[in-house]
């Protein structure tokens, strides 16, 4: 996965990601959504929503930068980035006919001209057209006979392809693709080959086309206005209604729904995962894998069809209020046996989304008696942002939930913390600020610098720290944003040692929502417009240095995939450059130094090299890194199956994207990775022990 494709997925996995939570919201029948054959102009309120994107960044992006050609350029090329990525549906003629006005795009956002939107339209219907053609041609080449001992390549590399320039190129293209596609399915573990393989493509073309002639109107606004916006910088989007619902809803950790995590797949509607205590699981009767093919609302309403329906309608259909009773029509096991399944809605907890705990007995204190670890996995800086702002108690937060962890393992006698952050893409600022603190005590944490060039300081003030004594922290490429404060926060203190891949994701931009209808009206009840994600301030390192597009470096690299994955902030469209500003004066605590790393990163190294499992990851890497490399996949059949045998790059990028992306359900499990970093925990505590009481002084100086 390129840096485009990935910023693109990033965003589309987001929003597909929260919605398969089943959020709550009024149960209603909702319309499949309308086609594009005949597709209705911009509206009043699209107008109204542009006019407001443009004028909000204007006058309130970090950048500053001038809506001009280049960012009429950006939009453009990331437009259509985000529907063809590959370069398979639009020809040549098509892209220089819209490129026409490539340069016009910023002139008629700024004058709110109505062409910016009708721009959007022309090209997407276009992309229809396209899809449909394909379509045709995909029924035609599926009824083909295919040669797979003829030694032929298809190119791979996204930043090589370029647009068909007639009509014979794009059947060639399309031709090699339709060969991949059926090794691809007899690559894979279920072996999918003949009759099967030739209805399951059909199938999957067709539901795509389907699916994009459901697009609406609201989505469509949704896509071209990020594309805009992703011109000043990735993490700027403009969030439909329903997005933004769902982010607040992700964001406290509580929804009402059936408790199950959906996905599409050749249109249909598969059940992912079953939430633990949800409603369904409590219900017992629907499985994983279960296809969702019609939905009903309460015990005899009729049932909608839901076969190639877009999976956010599905979920509206699904989604509802507590005690309400939703049906739903599903093909079950390997037979597709039918049945109706009654579910009664439920409240669910989104447990698999907070933070979690478990202390392990490790290695052996010099009184012969085990260390006690205690690990703790944090996925997210999550925090109910409407109970916060309406002051309520007990709102639901990261630091809440953390400190009361702390407080446990301190009544347990917990000689060490691992605050797992692999997974943690982010959150709340605050509470990025109000973590660290439960480590460190009173003082500053991170410094922000906002559009004007204006530095502050953020500071926690809650007196003294929870824990006071070691601390670890593990991050990879996916630790981002918040999680990077707080280990860069950590390593500055020299309260605690980074253990995990080479870098964090490089993420030092904050970004604020900015409600539209709030922006418009400032009334309590304003229209819902949907929000502005945008980037308003940059935050820095108690050392003065930014982690934009650097990260934060571990003290100890472990051997991980993640590492190579074209997945950080520098891999992305049109970053913020990383830059410096004034170091702070603060006091250090010295649990750890130089000396002690390159001692602790020896003996890593040396189990790591005797690890079997380590081996066999560092072997994994180099077949994905010559893969990656190549431009070009073979489609004879022989070597095909041979290379995808070994490794499959792809595969492996989607398993390891998909692992850091989706909450756990299996809770904190002990594997080859965990181990590793509890020795270097182990190793870390009988240094400070050796260190002639150095422990106790550290403790005290936390104090």
């Amino acid at each position: 996965m390129d840096r485009s494709s990935f910023m693109v997925a990033r965003f589309r996995s987001f929003v597909q990601l929260l919605t398969l939570c089943l959020v709550s919201g009024a149960a209603m029948l909702v319309p499949a959504s309308p086609g594009w054959s005949d597709p209705p102009g911009p509206t009043a309120r699209d107008r109204q929503i542009a006019l407001t994107v443009v004028s909000l960044l204007k006058r309130d992006h970090l950048s500053k930068h001038p809506i001009d050609d280049e960012v009429s350029q950006r939009c453009f090329q990331t437009f259509l980035k985000m529907l063809d990525p590959m370069k398979l549906y639009f020809t040549q003629a098509d892209v220089d006919e819209f490129a026409r006005h490539q340069f016009e795009l910023d002139d008629w956002a700024l004058r709110g001209d109505v062409s910016f939107l009708e721009f959007a339209q022309r090209v997407f219907r276009r992309f229809l057209q396209r899809v449909d053609e394909r379509v045709k041609l995909v029924d035609e080449l599926l009824a083909m006979q295919h040669d797979f001992t003829a030694e032929e390549e298809m190119l791979i590399d996204r930043k090589l392809a370029q647009y068909a320039k007639d009509d014979e190129e794009v059947r060639t293209r399309w031709r090699k693709r339709i060969k991949f596609d059926l090794l691809m399915l007899k690559a894979d573990k279920d072996k999918i080959e003949g009759p099967a393989a030739v209805e399951k493509l059909h199938r999957r073309y067709h539901s795509f086309a389907k699916r994009m002639h459901q697009t609406d109107g609201e989505e469509l606004l949704e896509m071209y206005l990020t594309s805009f916006t992703t011109a000043f910088d990735p993490h700027t989007t403009y969030m439909a209604p329903s997005t933004l619902e769902n982010f607040e809803i992700m964001m406290r950790l509580g929804l009402e729904g059936i408790g199950a995590a959906l996905k599409s797949e050749d249109g249909y509607t598969v059940v992912d995962k079953i939430v633990p205590g949800g409603a369904a699981e409590k219900q017992g009767q629907l499985k994983v894998e279960d296809r969702i093919i019609g939905v009903g609302q309460g015990p005899d309403g009729p049932i909608q069809d839901v076969m190639d329906m877009r999976l956010s309608d599905v979920v509206k259909l699904i989604r509802g209020k507590t005690g309400t009773i939703v049906r739903l029509e599903v093909l079950s096991g390997p037979t597709g046996q039918r049945k109706i399944i009654q579910i009664t809605r439920a409240k669910i907890e989104l447990k698999d989304s907070e933070a979690q705990s478990r202390i392990f007995p490790v290695g052996k204190k010099p009184n012969g008696q085990p260390y006690l670890l205690g690990v703790i996995d944090l996925p997210s800086f999550y925090m109910d942002m409407n109970a916060a702002r309406l002051g309520l108690p007990g709102y639901r937060s990261t630091t809440r939930d953390v400190r009361r962890i702390l407080e446990q393992f301190n009544a347990q006698g917990v000689d060490a913390v691992i605050l797992d952050l692999r997974r943690n893409g982010g959150g709340s600022l605050q509470e990025a600020i109000n973590l660290t603190g439960l480590f460190t005590g009173e003082g500053p944490v991170v410094q922000v610098k906002d559009a004007e060039g204006r530095v502050q300081p953020y500071e926690d003030v809650a007196p003294g720290p929870v824990w006071r004594g070691p601390l670890v922290v593990l991050v990879s490429k996916f630790s981002a944003s918040a999680s990077e404060i707080f280990a860069a926060a950590i390593q500055d203190y020299r309260r605690g040692l980074i253990v995990g891949d080479y870098s964090t994701h490089g993420k030092g931009t904050v970004q604020s929502l900015m409600e539209l209808g709030q922006q418009l009206f400032r009334l309590p009840n304003a229209p819902q417009l949907g929000a502005l994600k945008i980037t308003m301030q940059q935050f820095y390192r108690l050392n003065g240095d930014s982690t934009q597009k650097r990260g934060v470096l571990a003290d100890i690299e472990l051997p991980s995939l993640t590492t190579h994955l074209d997945v950080a902030e520098a891999d992305l469209d049109y970053p913020i450059p990383f830059d410096q500003v004034r170091p702070l004066e603060f006091r250090r605590f010295d649990m750890i130094d130089k000396a002690m790393i390159e001692r602790l990163a020896a003996q890593s190294a040396q189990r790591v090299n005797n690890s079997q499992d380590f081996q066999k990851v560092l072997k994994n890497i180099a077949r994905y890194r010559a893969q990656k490399e190549r431009k070009y996949v073979t489609l004879n059949e022989q070597k095909f199956l041979q290379e995808r045998a070994e490794l499959n790059a792809d595969k492996e990028e989607e398993k390891q994207i998909e692992k850091m992306s989706e909450p756990s359900t299996a809770g904190i499990e002990r594997n080859y990775y965990l181990d590793e970093a509890m020795a270097i925990t182990v190793d870390y505590l009988d240094l400070l022990h050796r260190a002639r009481g150095k422990v106790g002084a550290q403790v005290q100086a936390v104090r």
